[in-house]
């Protein structure tokens, strides 16, 4: 549960962004989202090395 703490006075708008931030922070809609299509896991690995062999490009290329 997210607790969001209120000062006297606050305004609504401001909470309601903290409330988002920590939302987001949380990773539940990342999560709802990836386990709404099964994804096989010979199919994750590959992407996994793909995007590895792609991030090692990029450090590369800047040294």
């Amino acid at each position: 549960m997210i607790i969001i703490p209120m000062k006297e006075g606050e305004n609504i708008e401001r909470a309601l962004k903290k409330f988002k931030r920590k939302f987001e922070k949380t990773g539940v809609i990342k999560e709802l989202r990836g386990r709404q299509v099964y994804i096989k896991p010979s199919v994750r690995k590959r992407k996994e090395k793909i995007h590895a062999v792609y991030v090692q490009q990029m450090q590369q290329a800047e040294d």
